[in-house]
């Protein structure tokens, strides 16, 4: 097994179902990382499952980007990452990752196995080595949970790969348990099989101890870990040093410096990153140059801003820079010390979100999760559906989004008719006959609170999906994706005022209080990837407060 390399692709077999590569071996070495031989820095954030890991195309190639040896084996990879169905995502070949790591007082010779990982994006990017600009491509992967198998990767599954005599599919047997579900529902359960690891108090002792006694420590870089102290000593700054996690996008927005007017706490930071989120959202540029933030942040600030407050968009545009969530390019610290529009008008600079807080809020979780944050900490007083639909993010303040059917059933009993008038259009069509079938299950009883609800000839609940058919949601109409919910917590469900935790307890969104445990049924599986995404919605993926770690739930 060779680690010369960054990207150690093993050489492809013919087996008995055709041409297939055992694996692909990945190995980053931060001490090379800004120099004219690897001119970019990896990004290993294992405490949230994420990589992000660049190409090999250097300023000096010659071949056009992605022809040279690693971009090109990684992006023929990528085909079968991004299959849409489980026996294209069953052709796809293993990333098994590594990290060089010092031991000793050594730098080199010694690697760390970090996981196996699945392509979730890879995309054309422009860098630059000593002022000379060159094109290359960055990839971001899923590190994948191997609890089960004890944090390692059985190497009969690599070997069967690379024998001739075994199928695919009989390879697939021996891969981890992580693996093969990603193979079976792809992308859609990356957030239940991503690697999260749980660290006992006594773990991060022996740690703190080693340290001590003058081991040095095996953690990969740079994603640097945070105590209580000094989360609370700096509530709203994030240091230069450190590496930008969800985790810590969500402790900067929810810890913005704000001004306040008359008691009230500005709404125009929050108001300009939700702008900012909302054109990473929609596929624009993330920076957009000061005329344009001026036109579309002020008429923000006119409608949803404090009546007492000025519309000033020039002081967002440029302080939001403080924290490592915004970026200002064209115009230096002295240029703008006195934070007049003039000023911008001449210089046309340009501001959004920083290219690592976009990277993160391309994730439809992280994204939610952070409009709910600034919705629910600054803006909870202002009309949802106004705001959402203005910036463009309509469907994102409620469960079930744009274009979903109605929540409430209709009744089987006959009603007096009323005017009808015809419409072209198109709307989702649910599949009712899962909705009776998990409703039968659960014989109408709500699994929020238990209550069945009697009426004249039976029973009577309402199916609920967890994540929304409509815009921007975009949910499997499946059996793991519905709850039975009576029809006051189906409003509630629908209307973000309640969730359901990582340990199934059903709690209030406005103070997390406990309404009981979430009722279940031996064949109703309920997708935690669709919970969590529902968690984020309501702003509660992720537990950020001064009083505690800032960590995802696991």
């Amino acid at each position: 097994m060779q680690l010369s390399k960054g990207i150690n692709p093993i050489a492809k077999i013919m087996a008995v179902d055709g041409r297939r590569r055992p694996a692909i071996l990945i190995r980053s070495s931060p001490w090379k990382a800004g120099t004219s031989e690897t001119p970019w820095h990896d990004v290993f954030d294992l405490d949230n499952g994420r990589v992000r890991y660049y190409g090999d195309h250097r300023v000096d190639h010659t071949v056009p980007v992605g022809r040279t040896d690693g971009n090109a084996v990684l992006l023929e990879t990528t085909r079968h990452h991004q299959g849409a169905t489980p026996e294209q995502r069953a052709l796809a070949v293993p990333l098994l990752i590594f990290a060089a790591v010092t031991r000793n007082k050594t730098p080199k010779g010694y690697v760390q196995f970090c996981g196996v990982a699945v392509i979730e994006k890879a995309e054309q990017i422009d860098q630059e080595t000593e002022g000379r600009p060159f094109r290359n491509y960055r990839y971001d992967l899923a590190v994948l949970d191997l609890k089960q198998e004890g944090g390692g990767v059985d190497w009969s599954w690599i070997e069967a790969r690379g024998d001739r005599s075994h199928s695919t599919a009989a390879a697939l047997a021996r891969a981890p348990r992580s693996w093969r579900r990603w193979v079976e529902h792809g992308h859609a359960v990356l957030p239940e099989v991503r690697h999260r690891p749980v660290q006992s108090e006594e773990d991060e002792s022996t740690e703190r101890q080693a340290s001590v006694d003058g081991h040095e420590s095996l953690e990969l870089f740079p994603v640097p870990r945070q105590s209580r102290a000094s989360i609370s000593g700096s509530p709203g700054r994030i240091e230069a040093s450190e590496e930008l996690t969800p985790s810590a996008l969500m402790h900067g927005l929810r810890n913005l410096k704000v001004h306040q007017v008359n008691g009230r706490r500005s709404r125009h930071k929050p108001l300009s990153l939700l702008w900012g989120i909302a054109r990473v959202a929609t596929g624009k540029s993330r920076l957009a140059r000061w005329g344009e933030f001026r036109d579309e942040v002020s008429g923000l600030m006119v409608v949803f801003g404090h009546p007492e407050s000025s519309v000033s968009p020039e002081y967002p545009f440029w302080h939001l820079h403080t924290s490592r969530l915004w970026e200002v390019r064209g115009i230096t610290a002295e240029q703008a010390a006195k934070t007049q529009a003039a000023t911008f008008d001449r210089l046309a600079p340009e501001a959004g979100m920083t290219e690592q807080a976009a990277g993160l809020l391309d994730d439809p979780f992280v994204r939610a999760q952070a409009v709910a944050v600034l919705r629910e900490t600054y803006l909870a007083d202002v009309d949802q559906h106004a705001l959402m639909k203005r910036l463009g993010l309509a469907g994102c303040e409620s469960a079930s989004g744009i274009g979903a059917p109605d929540g409430v059933e209709q009744w089987d009993e006959a009603t007096n008719p009323t005017e009808r008038r015809d419409f072209t259009g198109s709307r989702i069509v649910r599949d009712i006959r899962l909705v009776r079938k998990v409703k039968r299950l659960h014989a109408d009883h709500c699994q929020a609170c238990g209550l069945q609800l009697a009426t004249r000839f039976g029973t009577y609940s309402q199916g609920a999906h967890i994540r929304g058919l409509g815009h921007p949601h975009h949910g499997p109409d499946e059996l793991p994706n519905l709850l039975v919910l009576c029809p006051n917590h189906h409003v509630q469900f629908d209307a973000l005022a309640i969730y359901i935790d990582t340990h199934g307890i059903v709690r209030l969104t406005a103070d997390d209080s406990s309404i009981g445990e979430l009722r279940r049924h031996p064949a109703h599986h309920i997708s935690e990837a669709h919970l969590r995404y529902h968690r984020a919605l309501c702003g509660r993926d992720m537990v950020v407060t001064e009083n505690q770690d800032v960590a995802p739930l696991t």
